[in-house]
């Protein structure tokens, strides 16, 4: 039965989004390989989060790539630029906010669909979601359309063998929704990163990635399991 699998790669940062995605691609009965990143990013304990998660999952690969989108800059994720704090979810759609990464889901994308031609996956799992997305553009449908259409006019494998199919599952759902879907996935939730800033292993609690998840565990019901700094949690 194994063998009879569809290979999918799966872009996976070890947060709740890329974590609900993985638990939903197994689900539909594929085999998995995740791809992570090293590219420079403030918060590198999602590697670590990855790497745990991706070994309780059972993962056929994990492939973790070193990409130094730190000489580049412009973002407060790879650059000495203040992260925004306690912005309202309507702030955090006016405008492109600087933890976005330059052209960093087209980077991402372009090595996952290098790695699926490797190893046979035509179909590519991601987390973007146009819903609590936070302005950014690169996880917009159009984008993931534009995406597929061109990964299929420019690879081996989109042009002589069977075309690549981009797969964005929560693309259209609440934060909240996402988590409910998890959960009943028995996605483990403690496990994963989603701080931009993180205070060594403690989520931050008041950026736009900690907001947005804080909200969405509240709409759902349930307690978020991170522990974040300032929080009775620290001291369970």
């Amino acid at each position: 039965m194994g063998a009879q699998q569809r290979e999918a790669v799966i872009l996976f940062s070890g947060g709740l989004d890329s974590s609900t995605v993985l638990a939903i691609a197994q689900a539909e009965g594929y085999s998995c390989s995740c791809l992570s990143f090293r590219y420079g990013q403030r918060q590198e304990i999602e590697l670590q989060k990855a790497r745990i998660i991706c070994e309780r999952a059972g993962v056929r690969r994990h492939l973790i790539l070193r990409l130094d989108l730190g000489a580049i800059g412009g973002s407060a994720l790879t650059a000495d630029i203040a992260v925004p704090k306690d912005r309202s979810p309507d702030a955090m759609k006016d405008e492109i906010p600087v933890t976005y990464v330059p052209a960093r889901n087209i980077i991402f994308l372009a090595h996952a669909l290098a790695w699926g031609e490797v190893i046979g996956a035509a179909d590519i799992f991601l987390g973007i979601n146009a819903i609590d997305y936070s302005g950014y553009p690169d996880c917009r449908p159009d984008f993931l359309a534009a995406f597929e259409k061109m990964a299929n006019l420019g690879t081996r494998m989109g042009c002589t063998e069977r075309p690549f199919t981009l797969h964005a599952p929560l693309l259209h759902l609440r934060k909240s929704e996402i988590i409910g879907r998890g959960l009943a996935l028995g996605v483990d939730y403690s496990l994963t990163h989603s701080c931009y800033d993180p205070l060594g292993e403690l989520a931050c609690g008041r950026c736009d990635a900690c907001l947005l998840r804080l909200q969405g565990f509240a709409e759902a019901g349930y307690p978020d399991p991170v522990r974040y700094a300032g929080s009775e949690k620290v001291k369970e």
